[in-house]
């Protein structure tokens, strides 16, 4: 793939890295490419950030046929510029792609636009502790037609966001409350893979467990509507009598690319590490016994996130106040893996060149 790169003419201002917010702010470029039918992928190009002009009656707007990743991008101390398991997300990308009836795109690719993109924006990557370049790559379909069939054409965009803390309050316990209500995906759907539908049918009860004080929704699963899944934007994972619980990937639940980093970290550690359905009212019980020594999600935006509070049908369960020693281990390795400090899994770490 040969990609033209148009610099832009004048460059933005850049934010204080100090109160970034997460994806409050563009770099300078994006990449974007296009996709007919008979044509495949055409014109690999990073240009200036702008707007687009669609038309209204664009494919996406009105059929959901849009998928996206995340991923982020870090400077280590070799003035290095790096990106946490990539092919991971472009492996991801095209299940995604799949199973949402649209054009793949080659791992390789996929790879290359990110780095050739942060490579030119490299000069907006935050070095502070805790901030990192968010990638955002997303497809969408691009027919101007009111027809509920998959697309003939596609648009491949890749956006770049400096950006803190997913959380303001930064590697502190957050509270969630288990929503006994909605459904956020079942078998036979779209839970595993990431797609934008995914997360609008999220935001009600995001916005109702806010309204009561809680940062995030556990999701509920299963035939009965009570098995443990996954928070919002992040897995799940509970230290229980020194074991760790995760719910399995049953094709309902993402399979995160941090989740999966955490596992094989805890295993190489000498944990027990068990993937399987966990039923609310099992955690429930956990909780009442002070048997949850720690739980805490992980995922792309925040890596790790403890949890120190869960609510449950008007009920306050209290695991901590304070991040849990297995927790930070795990968030102090991710990270020194991610800025390619230590000798842990070099494996893990792609060097934009």
């Amino acid at each position: 793939m040969n990609i033209n790169i148009k610099k832009a003419q004048k460059k933005k201002s850049k934010p204080d890295h100090t109160i970034l917010g997460f994806g409050k702010y563009f770099t300078d470029h994006m990449f974007t490419m296009e996709y007919t039918e008979q044509a495949g992928w055409i014109n690999p190009q990073t240009i200036p950030f702008d707007d687009m002009a669609m038309s209204p009656s664009t494919t996406v707007f009105h059929y959901a046929q849009s998928v996206f990743e995340g991923l982020k991008a870090y400077i280590n101390n070799q003035n290095e510029v790096v990106l946490f398991r990539p092919y991971q997300n472009a492996r991801r990308f095209q299940k995604s792609c799949l199973r949402m009836a649209m054009p793949t795109i080659p791992e390789d690719d996929f790879v290359k636009a990110i780095s050739t993109l942060v490579k030119i924006d490299k000069d907006w990557i935050p070095t502070q502790e805790g901030t990192s370049l968010y990638i955002r790559p997303f497809m969408i379909a691009k027919d101007e037609i009111l027809g509920v069939h998959p697309s003939k054409t596609y648009q491949f965009i890749i956006i770049l966001s400096p950006v803190g803390h997913y959380y303001p309050k930064g590697i502190k316990p957050i509270s969630i409350s288990i929503n006994p209500i909605y459904s956020r995906s079942f078998f036979g759907g779209t839970g595993d893979v990431k797609c934008a539908a995914n997360y609008s049918i999220s935001l009600l009860a995001q916005k109702e467990a806010k309204e009561k004080g809680f940062d995030q929704v556990l999701w509920l699963g299963g035939k009965e509507h009570n098995i443990i899944t996954e928070v919002g934007a992040m897995n799940m994972m509970f230290v229980i009598n020194n074991e760790i619980i995760t719910p399995k990937l049953d094709g309902t639940i993402l399979a995160g690319v941090t989740r999966d980093s955490v596992i094989t970290l805890l295993r190489e550690w000498g944990y027990t590490v068990i993937e399987r359905d966990m039923t609310v009212d099992e955690l429930i019980h956990h909780l009442m016994n002070k048997s949850v020594q720690e739980a805490f999600g992980t995922g792309t935006a925040a890596t790790i996130s403890p949890v120190g509070m869960i609510e449950y049908k008007g009920t306050h369960y209290l695991i901590s106040e304070n991040i849990g020693v297995l927790s930070k281990r795990i968030y102090d390795t991710l990270n020194m893996i991610k800025l390619k400090t230590g000798s842990v899994h070099p494996d893990w770490v792609h060097l934009v060149k």
